[in-house]
């Protein structure tokens, strides 16, 4: 079976993207999918995300780590999807979409894309945990995946390697765990960041959920005022909005590039 994709990029996050409205890409074959997200030896990427049909909406993403488990959502790979679901005729400009964290808007103009988020939930604000005989201060959200948001002057200076992989398997965090994100303030607007993600079990270039948890947490602590500008460890910069509310926020968008690099076509078995 020949399977045709499109390799796109949303902030240096990378993605294999396929029109999957067929419903014929072997997501039961992880071993496989690990083997073309492969970076010496497949594709190379961050992630599979897959255009399916929805009888909803104008269509249901699905998303696959490395590992080849399934998440809920990923504001990168989002904004990709939105943005090859537009020229592929399958969503107007304007769209709605399923993740399996909820329904996602979506507004293309050109190669800047910005996404009206699921509610942001579960927060826990002002706490801290162990770790190799240290105590750690953070911050939690949902914001379509976990995340954990830890300040720090210095993000640069963070062994996030270390502190990711130590955070994101930690009991608190059982059994699913939690990606893992440093942030700096650097404006009365502005935050620099970076990510340990779950899954890929590294550090990423960019990771939207992660940019969207970082601004929620920083306007929670009143540490910024939206809109906020983040500035990611790949270099981009995206602009994350919300309306702060008693119990959280409401009214999150996020917004960014998406990027086509090249198109192939895959060999199944």
């Amino acid at each position: 079976m020949l399977i045709p994709f499109h390799k796109m990029h949303g902030a240096a996050n990378d993605f294999i993207v396929v029109d999957d409205r067929q419903q014929t890409f072997p997501i039961h074959d992880h071993q496989w999918m690990a083997s073309i997200m492969a970076r010496n030896t497949g594709v190379g990427s961050e992630g599979i995300l897959l255009i399916q049909p929805s009888d909803r909406v104008d269509f249901r993403m699905r998303f696959f780590n490395p590992d080849g488990g399934e998440v809920d959502m990923c504001g990168n790979g989002a904004r990709c999807i939105a943005r090859l679901a537009h020229e592929l005729n399958v969503a107007p400009s304007a769209m709605t979409f399923d993740t399996l964290a909820g329904a996602v808007g979506a507004e293309v103009k050109g190669d800047i894309i910005r996404l009206t988020m699921t509610p942001p939930k579960d927060w826990r604000l002002d706490r801290s945990l162990q770790l190799d005989g240290e105590t750690v201060r953070y911050h939690f959200v949902n914001s379509g995946v976990p995340h954990v948001v830890v300040e720090t002057e210095d993000v640069d200076a963070v062994d996030l390697p270390k502190l990711g992989a130590g955070i994101r398997y930690h009991d608190d965090f059982a059994p699913g765990g939690t990606n893992v994100n440093v942030i700096a303030v650097t404006g009365a607007n502005a935050l620099k960041l970076r990510t340990y993600e779950r899954g890929v079990e590294a550090e990423t270039p960019a990771c939207g959920t992660g940019i969207v948890a970082a601004g929620l947490i920083a306007g929670r602590a009143g540490r910024v005022a939206p809109p906020v500008l983040v500035a990611t460890a790949g270099g981009h910069e995206l602009t994350v909005d919300y309306r702060l509310t008693d119990d959280g926020a409401d009214e999150v968008t996020l917004t960014g590039p998406a990027e086509h690099v090249f198109q192939g076509t895959l060999e199944y078995p």
